[in-house]
């Protein structure tokens, strides 16, 4: 049976254990939901004041030049290429992850009705399980084009092959599953979908910062993903989007706003797209919220992609086994491949009363979230989640369970 001085051990030699201190976490918390928003990097803190206090205070409006503020969507990009496999030029941080996805979604559908042999496809086809708002998002853009466009639902990564037939224009998947960790195989899925004549939308959302990921060598079409969750960008902070240097010549999308153009300040009034990743911008950009994420990307910069996947599975591992070690009597369903190919970075299972015990959880200091049907979710950020943590979170959790130290009239949160 392993214990806490088993896990004190592992983290006097954990490689990564020194960052943890570059984060600010309070005391007597442990937390475990950094698949939902990360945590804050010390240095965000005073990024913030400076941008706030001297670039916007002092020097107003010449930031956007003497500041680099007008730069700031690609330099970001380029800075978190390198953890998705994507190369200089080819990803932009901007805009939400929901709307970037629409510009990805509208693109690859125009690119598929402007082939001479694939202009009759009217087909997304995405999972039923993938997160919501990439499934409105499907829905919203279809409902608008005027040319009978749809969207399939299937029910397991083992139905998508059979959904992709001659009137699938798009495959849209999320990389890293939301309630259950689950992991598709990129590589696998993208060629498969290649082979059928369709093109690929991944999101990323649950993936960078978590797994290594390699776009281009999975010859992926577009993706999308947040910084907030893994990369640590803040509450609500700007995107990406990835176009692949093949696509951004036919890259296209509704979006079409000013910082797109070619020459923005011409004030000219018809639109010429600007060449390369330019073209998946819009409007103005949410600068102090930009410049946040870049202190998120500086802890990045000091590790690498193996490393932080190495501690994520001994992590995630040894999760999984003290909970079924120490809550096994208990009514708890592993919903988290184990399988280390199949799995993200956090383990989720289910409970009949999962948000009363998750609940319990956060108020003895254990930090995870619920999602429905009866899923706790437990995230694990390498970079600031240690393997004591691991072993005090499982420790309370028998104790809320043994006890039955949970209210199941609890009322819920507009945020669960």
């Amino acid at each position: 049976m392993t214990t806490r001085n088993d896990c004190l051990t592992r983290d006097a030699h954990d490689a990564l254990a020194a960052l943890r201190d570059q984060f600010d976490l309070p005391a007597g918390v442990i937390y475990l939901d950094g698949n939902s928003l990360g945590a804050r990097p010390k240095a965000s803190l005073a990024r913030a004041q400076h941008v706030i206090g001297h670039e916007w205070g002092k020097d107003l409006i010449r930031s956007w030049n003497t500041a680099g503020w007008f730069d700031l969507p690609k330099r970001l990009g380029n800075r978190l290429a390198p953890l998705i496999g994507a190369s200089d030029g080819e990803v932009v941080v901007t805009d939400t992850t929901s709307l970037n996805l629409f510009k990805a979604l509208a693109a690859a559908i125009h690119m598929q009705a402007s082939h001479p042999a694939r202009g009759a496809r009217r087909v997304i086809v995405t999972e039923r399980t993938n997160f919501p708002t990439d499934i409105y998002m499907a829905q919203g853009l279809s409902s608008w084009l005027d040319r009978g466009y749809t969207v399939k639902l299937v029910d397991s990564v083992e139905d998508i092959p059979a959904a992709l037939d001659n009137d699938t224009a798009v495959l849209m998947l999320t990389h890293v599953n939301y309630r259950t960790g689950y992991q598709h195989d990129m590589a696998a899925l993208t060629r498969l979908a290649h082979d059928a004549g369709a093109l690929v939308v991944w999101d990323l959302a649950h993936s960078a910062g978590a797994v290594p990921l390699d776009l281009n060598s999975a010859n992926a079409d577009f993706a999308v993903g947040c910084t907030y969750k893994y990369l640590n960008g803040g509450p609500g902070s700007p995107a990406f989007i990835w176009v692949p240097q093949r696509h951004q010549a036919a890259f296209t999308q509704p979006l079409s706003g000013w910082w797109g153009h070619a020459a923005p300040f011409a004030m000219a009034p018809d639109f010429a797209p600007t060449s390369g990743i330019g073209r998946a911008l819009c409007g103005t950009q949410p600068v102090t919220s930009l410049a946040l994420v870049e202190c998120g990307l500086d802890v990045f910069a000091q590790t690498n992609m193996a490393a932080i996947r190495a501690k994520s599975l001994a992590l995630t591992d040894l999760f999984i086994e003290l909970v079924e070690q120490r809550c096994g009597g208990h009514p708890l369903g592993l919903v988290t491949p184990r399988e280390h190919a199949r799995r993200g970075s956090q383990v989720s299972f289910t409970h009949p009363h999962g948000y009363a015990v998750m609940a319990a959880l956060i108020g003895r200091g254990v930090i995870g979230d619920y999602r429905e049907p009866q899923i706790m979710r437990f995230g694990f950020t390498p970079l600031y989640t240690s393997f004591a943590d691991v072993w005090d979170a499982v420790e309370i959790l028998k104790q809320i369970l043994d006890n039955e130290q949970y209210d199941v009239a609890a009322e819920r949160g507009a945020v669960t």
